[in-house]
């Protein structure tokens, strides 16, 4: 007699292996935006800009057809289609149906991209993924070369002919049919297709980039011989009524073979303009990938040009008294068009927003303040018009600073003893860090900004305050000091609190980066959930997110000795390939893992953890979740009497966690 399996069964054949590009079409928000099929598109614009950064291609051709596909062509030198050495199949079918394979992982000397778009290695076998039907041809070593998939399955092998004798050519075209099942809308967005296509003329100088409509034959063509410069102008002259404060400040830099600490080839190109009013235009670039979301190369702009103008300033005693400089006050009036190239670029997330590598910050800062201190120095009278607009921008933050503290400096309740606060009082810039112990309380507290960063360390582990009544919160001593070091009083979804007491424009939960750290993290949330959700709608809570590894590498060549920090083991997997194609042995580098924040010094702390340039901290919000479902599976998490719920759900999603015990 067979027996019934039960759904809380967990075997052998629980287990379910993802092969190929499932993976993608399981979880398709985890490897592209779903909004529409633009970023899948992007992915192959991508590659053909990639060919044109090494110098390859001279012509970019979108095209959106009538039946809803949309093909990408480029003169570049065609997707390699004879047999991969390794995988015995044609090359191009590997480039189309593998994560995690291409030829921008080959980044040695004579590599086919020194330079591309990241590491996930996941971009046109995406694309292929999430498209109904796509079709590549290739021109290359005199032939002409056919494949087709559907799903990402090829339904067509590779065919080949040779050329006519008039057709000398190479290049490639991908067509793709974007399967709308995957998509909220199954349209490309023209505005943003545009911006896109423009942005990559802009950035490629003298490269041909055309968007054609496939229904009515028209076409758009961009072509940049200014480059930055000519983009930034343009845009300006849209946005801003003034003409800039001082000239242009441009230019460009990039290592050379002997540069200590960077690649052959790293560096920047940068346009900046100060305006006194109107829009300001920020657009930023890694190796071609737009970064909305900016990122370490920013921070590095920004560090660069604070620095310049910071020592312009004091040379020439133009500072009024009782005035502080500080880097928003130059960065506030600042448009700037920055491309960078890294050679190893760690983004954030599949869709590459924001860069993460915490080198660009210096890369990109070594560049710019050289070039904007012997600028400022040899045009003196532009430097002192420049110097009376970042001043003018730190006497009005003064002075708004000045009225919330009016506002607020009646009845303050007296602020807990073990508070470490901060000097400043700008509510909107401060940021308060909550802390796991005592000895990392300590670390953060020399490692910290004192300006802007304040320290609260918590002993042990907060109370589970789900089923807490409010009149009860503040029996508990460490919730009694949150509160008030806060300055907001506990209140429930349905009040109205006044939040005009709030000291800090962060509360910012720092734990360890493990198990125990986690508890506590949720602990917090649990807390803030119940008790300070309007600090949670209006963007008040982060988490802050310390490296678990620490990488230490010896000095090689003219390369000095390295430190790299790894969030979590895939980011450590990076970094020693990284060490690999360097050419460093598996022996010669050191890894510590950090078994707790007590076990940073302040200046491991302060440059992984709460430097705001090199850091990591996710701001906390509902996003798209239902309210009433967050709160029951708050219930069934937190609640008290809810144990056997608890052990059910763990039995159903207990193997879809990567736990690090």
């Amino acid at each position: 007699m067979a027996t019934r399996k039960s759904s809380n069964d967990y075997s052998e054949s629980s287990i379910r292996v993802l092969k190929g590009l499932e993976p993608v079409k399981q979880r398709p928000g985890m490897y592209t935006r779903t909004e529409s099929p633009l970023h899948i598109i992007q992915e192959v614009i991508d590659n053909a800009s990639d060919e044109a950064l090494g110098g390859y291609c001279r012509n970019i051709v979108v095209t959106t057809n009538p039946d809803g596909s949309v093909s990408v062509e480029d003169d570049g030198r065609g997707i390699p289609v004879g047999p991969h050495p390794e995988e015995k199949v044609p090359t191009v079918e590997i480039v189309f149906t593998r994560l995690h394979a291409g030829g921008k992982f080959d980044k040695g000397s004579g590599g086919a991209y020194a330079f591309s778009g990241g590491l996930h290695g996941v971009g046109v076998s995406v694309t292929n993924a999430l498209s109904s039907r796509l079709q590549i041809e290739v021109w290359r070593e005199g032939g002409m070369h056919q494949m087709s998939f559907a799903n990402g399955d090829v339904v067509e092998m590779l065919k080949s002919r040779p050329l006519q004798r008039d057709e000398k050519r190479t290049g490639t075209r991908v067509t793709a049919w974007p399967n709308p099942k995957y998509f909220d809308s199954p349209a490309i967005p023209l505005a943003e297709l545009q911006r896109l296509l423009r942005s990559k003329a802009v950035l490629l100088p003298g490269v041909k980039v055309t968007l054609v409509n496939g229904k009515t034959g028209e076409s758009q063509t961009w072509r940049y011989e200014q480059g930055l410069r000519g983009y930034l102008t343009e845009s300006l002259a849209q946005t801003s009524s003034s003409e800039p404060v001082i000239p242009f400040f441009e230019g460009e830099q990039y290592a050379g073979a002997d540069s200590e600490g960077f690649a052959e080839g790293e560096g920047a190109a940068w346009v900046v303009a100060w305006t006194e009013d109107g829009a300001v235009v920020r657009e930023s670039y890694v190796n071609l990938i737009p970064t909305s979301a900016g990122g370490t190369h920013e921070s590095g702009l920004r560090e660069g040009l604070f620095g310049a103008v910071k020592s312009f300033v004091e040379m020439h005693a133009l500072l009024p008294k009782g005035v502080k400089l500080l880097p928003e006050d130059v960065f506030a009036r600042v448009s700037f068009v920055l491309s960078a190239k890294v050679l190893d670029p760690q983004f954030q997330g599949q869709i590459k927003e924001r860069l993460n590598s915490r080198d660009a910050v210096r890369l990109v800062g070594s560049f710019t303040r050289p070039a904007l201190d012997l600028w400022l120095n040899q045009h003196v009278d532009y430097g002192r018009k420049l110097a009376e607009l970042v001043i003018r921008q730190a006497q009005t933050r003064l002075r708004s600073a000045q009225k919330v503290e009016k506002k607020k400096s009646s009845g303050v309740a007296v602020l807990p003893g073990k508070l470490t606060d901060c000097e400043s009082s700008d509510v909107s810039r401060n940021e308060i860090f909550l802390v796991e112990g005592d000895s990392a309380g300590g670390s953060a507290k020399m490692g910290r900004d004192k300006e802007f960063q304040a320290i609260l360390p918590l002993r042990g582990k907060v109370l589970n305050s789900w089923e807490t009544e409010p009149d009860r919160l503040f029996a508990n001593n460490e919730i009694h000091d949150i509160a008030v070091a806060i300055g907001v009083d506990p209140h429930s979804r349905k009040d109205d609190p006044d939040l005009s007491g709030l000291r800090y424009g962060r509360v910012c939960i720092l734990s360890d980066a493990d198990v125990d750290g986690s508890h506590i993290q949720v602990l917090l949330l649990t807390l803030f959930f119940r008790h300070f959700p309007k600090l949670i709608d209006k963007g008040h809570i982060c988490i802050a997110r310390p490296p678990l590894f620490r990488v230490d590498a010896p000095a090689r060549g003219k390369k000095p000795a390295q430190k790299f920090y790894a969030l979590d083991a895939s980011e450590l997997e990076v970094i020693e390939d990284k060490l690999r194609k360097d050419g460093v042995k598996d022996s010669a580098w050191s890894i510590s893992r950090f078994k707790g924040l007590g076990e940073m010094n302040a200046g491991q702390l302060w440059e992984t953890t709460m430097n705001p340039d090199t850091r990591r901290l996710l701001p906390v919000s509902l996003g798209d979740l239902d309210l009433l479902a967050s709160e029951a599976c708050f219930t069934m998490l937190m609640g008290k009497g809810e144990a056997a719920a608890r052990r059910n759900w763990l039995e159903e999603h207990g193997n879809e966690a990567e736990a690090d015990i």
